[in-house]
């Protein structure tokens, strides 16, 4: 007998009531667990720490705190969570400046319901989602950050953390910009096998999400070899 699978937990925060309502109804009636909803950013960190989601559908423009800074905030208190930004603004400031703060994807307004839900599925188990256009974007503003110098482990310090063969592997294919799935197809691995050796590799060289890890990658050239 097949295992049930729980449900997606998800919390929508957005404060146009209309909006986050209509987004919160179609979750639900797709089989995803609302577990919270809010309409501000002090309101949106209180209550995502109480309900713990496994996704934050986040707006960026949010009165009494920004979005960024409720991303970076319940990012730093629970590296677990995954943020798929939902906003209108596709200005390319918006967008680096949530990936920064700790968001996996990031979504225009203008997607249809299909796209918001496939979305939150690929948040939910670590993949990057970016609405077309602004994927290009984010990995070239990682290229840029691998170029500024930044104190970081150094692989060849006797004492470094030392990554397997195939945690290097799963690591210069993050660094390319595969998402969780492709990595798994193309060395014909399981999906969770990919984040096992992902968390792996995130604890071993005291890294706190993914754009840590493809700075980290990128600095050693991992993704031109």
């Amino acid at each position: 007998m097949t295992q049930q699978q729980d449900p997606i937990r998800v919390m929508v925060v957005d404060d146009h009531p209309m909006w986050r309502d209509a987004v919160a109804r179609d979750l639900t009636e797709s089989g995803f667990e609302v577990v919270a909803t809010a309409g501000d950013g002090e309101q949106a960190v209180r209550r995502a720490r109480a309900a713990a989601p496994d996704v934050l559908v986040l707006d960026l423009n949010l009165p009494a705190k920004p979005g960024v800074q409720v991303c970076k905030e319940l990012v730093g208190h629970n590296p677990a969570l995954r943020v798929l930004v939902l906003s209108a603004s596709g200005e390319h400031a918006d967008v680096l400046e949530a990936v920064k703060s700790g968001a996996t994807g990031y979504l225009l307004k203008s997607a249809s319901t299909e796209e918001l839900l496939d979305a939150v599925r690929r948040t939910a188990v670590g993949d990057p989602v970016f609405t077309p256009g602004l994927a290009g974007l984010v990995l070239g503003e990682y290229r840029r950050l691998a170029a500024e110098p930044v104190p970081a482990p150094d692989a060849d310090e006797p004492g470094a953390p030392r990554l397997t063969d195939r945690e290097t592997e799963v690591l210069r294919l993050v660094a390319k910009g595969l998402s969780y799935k492709q990595i798994a197809e193309r060395l014909v691995i399981s999906h969770r096998t990919v984040q096992n050796h992902v968390q792996n590799t995130l604890g071993k060289l005291q890294l706190h999400n993914r754009v840590e890890l493809v700075r980290y990658a990128i600095e050693r050239g991992l993704d031109e070899e």
